[in-house]
This record gives C-alpha cells, structure tokens and sequence, in this order.
C-alpha cells in the first residue's frame, strides 16, 4: 500500500524495488525469519512484468512473460504458486510479412540474412573477434547485401535485444547472447527462451508474492538517497526515513542511478549504472474470440517488415480466446508513439491483414504497454551495454559494499535478463544476507 505521512521506520533489511527479485528476495528473507521492507516507487509491483484481463475474461502479460526452455527456477515457482504452464504454438519456420506479401526462409534475402545469424552465433559461442568491440550492430547491417535481407536483420537484432542498433556493439550483442544460452536460444520459440507461456499470465507469479508479502510492501514509495554508515543504512524515500540493518538494490542498473549515495558508491558499481541503459521496446496484444486464423491453417508467428517492423506470436492460451502479441524495439517503438492507440493497432494489425484475413483488425480488445514511457522502469527487457565501455555486459557483478547489496535480472549468473534471471539473483541475495546477518 502507498504511504500517505512522512515517518520514520526501522527494519532488518529493505529491498529496494518490487520486480520479481525484489519480490523473490523479500519471500526468502521473510521465510527465514527476517523483518523486511520491500519499498516500490511505483503504484504496483512487478517491475518489468505486468498482467491484465481481457475483456473476454483471459489473461495477458504486457511484460516479461515467457517461461524459456531450462528456466527451472521460473517452472518450480510456478508450479509452488498452482500456476499451470503451456507450450507455445510455432511454426517450424516464422513467416517473412513484407508488404502484401510473405516470403519463406528459402527467399535469397532470407537465406543471406540467416547467413549472417549463424556468424553471429558461432561468435555468441566462441567469442567474438576484438575488432566487433569498435562496430556497432548498424554498422555491421549495412555491409550486408540487399535491402531486404538488411531489413530482416534490423527486425530480428532490434526485437531481440530491443537497441538503438547504433548503440549496441557487434561484441556487445555476442557476449549477451553467450550468457544468455546462446543467440540460438534467445531467437528459437520451440526449446529456446519462448517455449512456454503461463495460463493466467506471468504477471500472476507477482500478485501472488505480493499478496503473501502483505503490509511489508510499500508502493508508491521510491528511493531517492541511501546513507551508508558502520551500522546499517538509512533510505530517504517521499514517504520518510527506513533505517535498515541491511539494504538491497533490486532495480535495473540505469534506474539505479537516480539513487544519490553518501559515500559514493565503489568505482565498478558506478560504471555498470553509468555505462548502461535499458532498451525501447513497445508491446500490444490482440484479444479475439478464438484463434480463428488456425482454422484455413495459417500460422501467425511471423516477422513484420514493413513500417513498423516487428515480431508477432501466437500466445493464445489452450480453451481460448485468440491472442496475438507484437513485439516492436526501438526507432520502430519510438515512431508509434506518435499514433494514437487506434493508429497504433492499425499500422500492427493491418500488416497482418494479407496473411490472416481482414478479420484480425477487428479485435474484441487490444492491450498496449510502451516501456520506455514508463518512468519508473526505463524500458525493457534488460539493461543493455553502452558501446567503449563492458562495465555495462552481463552478467554485472553484485559484490557487496558493506551493509549494502544489490540483486536484479543483470546480475544472475544464469539467464540473466530473463524472468529465470530475476529469480536466481532474488534467491542468491537472500542467501547473502542472511548469511551477513548471522555473521
């Protein structure tokens, strides 16, 4: 609940930001025994992932959402929290939308954009050459041949990472691509990071940790100041004072960095915030009654080529109604800002149009969420490396400094910058300071 009064209170430890490690970390804390404080500028928790109910009664994630194929720690929570999971519904290859038209993988573009996904991949693997260090992903795109096949790869780069393709190195996307389980994983649907969906959305994970957490969460009350001294710290927020014992800092690194610290923070922490920023990435989802472009046997995984360009998924649960989820990054994110929420699900829906039949612009509801307006997250999905400086690549360290310690998805030693991430480093960190406590 929102704190109305300025106060001072006292905890054992707070935890800065309610996205799921926060979420995870305070769960942990509290079940070990630990009094804590979860404290969220935000009027909700859940950070980067957020859940909605369609007018038809179903339920949508307008944030992070997918359950990857090896996310163990992401399937146990939701199996603990009696949420039922399903497979994705793929194609064995994506369509290729372009204009009025669709084009298949062994198109001459497709085929020298798929071309240059498997050098990307190798290097993803075996380590990217040092020279990628001074080319950025634009940079790289436009030695390819044919506009086609260079647009394929500005769609694919930009919905994958969610970069200005300007700001992203070749060796930066290479590296996260390594930690993430490989530039394979983090495009393929089926076995790779978008094998599954939850029935009632991911979102619903956080409504419940949340309801556990009770009055120990506080939102709409965030951090400005964390004062650090031999015997704990003291957090300033809008609402008042929290002393602590301990403190941890949950939130994106560029978010972070709105925290003043006194004394500074160490030299590595304040270049990871510095030398990093979070992406742009716009995400809509069309409610229908039904699946009906599975009847004639269309697929709806498929890339947008056109103006903006895209990704679109089948994420319909499996007794209906029709979803369909577009996935927009970038320059592409930033044009629709321009539109209103009616020209904005024409320029997605009617790219669709040719391939699906005129019915899929007559959605029975259309949810949108554009990150990167959102000012108490920044953007999505995950913070990304500014290019001349790797304090920003993943995972980011987390050491201690004191009393004061730090979590989030970009310090998970697996999975970072996925919901499996966000967990891991949750459940790390609760271990760290418990243990701190006991010592």
């Amino acid at each position: 609940m929102a704190e109305q009064n300025p106060e001072r209170v006292e905890t054992t430890v707070a935890v800065v930001g309610a996205g799921m490690s926060g979420l995870i970390a305070a769960r942990e804390l509290t079940r070990r025994g630990v009094e804590v404080l979860v404290l969220e500028a935000n009027d909700r928790p859940g950070g980067r992932m957020l859940a909605e109910t369609s007018v038809l009664g179903s339920r949508l994630d307008l944030g992070g959402q997918w359950l990857g194929h090896g996310h163990r720690r992401f399937a146990a929570l939701a199996a603990e929290l009696d949420a039922p999971t399903f497979r994705m519904r793929t194609p064995r290859q994506p369509g290729l939308v372009d204009g009025a038209g669709t084009i298949g993988m062994a198109h001459p573009a497709a085929l020298t954009a798929l071309a240059v996904l498997a050098r990307w991949a190798l290097a993803a693997r075996t380590g990217a050459p040092g020279r990628w260090e001074r080319r950025t992903l634009d940079e790289v795109i436009a030695r390819v041949p044919g506009d086609r096949a260079r647009r394929i790869l500005e769609v694919t780069a930009g919905v994958a990472t969610t970069a200005d393709l300007d700001r992203l190195t070749a060796h930066a996307m290479a590296s996260t691509a390594q930690v993430q389980g490989g530039l394979v994983a983090m495009l393929r649907t089926r076995g790779g990071a978008q094998d599954s969906l939850l029935v009632d959305g991911a979102g619903v994970l956080v409504e419940r940790i949340a309801a556990e957490l009770g009055r120990r969460l506080h939102t709409g009350r965030g951090v400005t100041a964390i004062e650090r001294d031999a015997e704990g710290v003291t957090l300033r927020t809008a609402g008042g004072e929290v002393r602590a014992a301990k403190a941890v800092v949950t939130v994106p690194p560029p978010t972070a960095a709105r925290i003043v610290h006194q004394p500074p923070l160490p030299a590595w922490r304040s270049a990871a915030e510095e030398a990093s920023y979070l992406g742009t990435v716009y995400k809509a989802i069309a409610v229908y009654e039904r699946p009906f472009w599975r009847d004639a046997g269309h697929e709806a995984e498929v890339l947008l080529l056109g103006q903006p360009g895209g990704a679109c998924f089948d994420t319909s649960p499996p007794d209906g109604p029709g979803h369909l989820c577009f996935l927009v990054a970038g320059p592409d994110a930033r044009a629709l800002d321009d539109l209103d929420p009616a020209g904005r699900r024409t320029a997605l829906l009617g790219q669709l149009a040719p391939h699906l039949g005129d019915a899929v612009l007559e959605p029975a509801g259309w949810h949108e969420k554009a990150w990167h307006r959102d000012e108490h997250v920044g953007g999505g999905y995950v913070a990304l490396p500014l290019p001349g400086s790797r304090a920003g690549y993943l995972p980011l360290p987390s050491t201690p400094d004191g009393h004061l310690h730090w979590a989030g998805t970009e310090t998970a030693s697996d999975h970072p910058g996925y919901i499996e991430g966000a967990i891991e480093s949750g459940e790390r960190v609760a271990r760290e300071v418990a243990e701190a406590l006991r010592g």
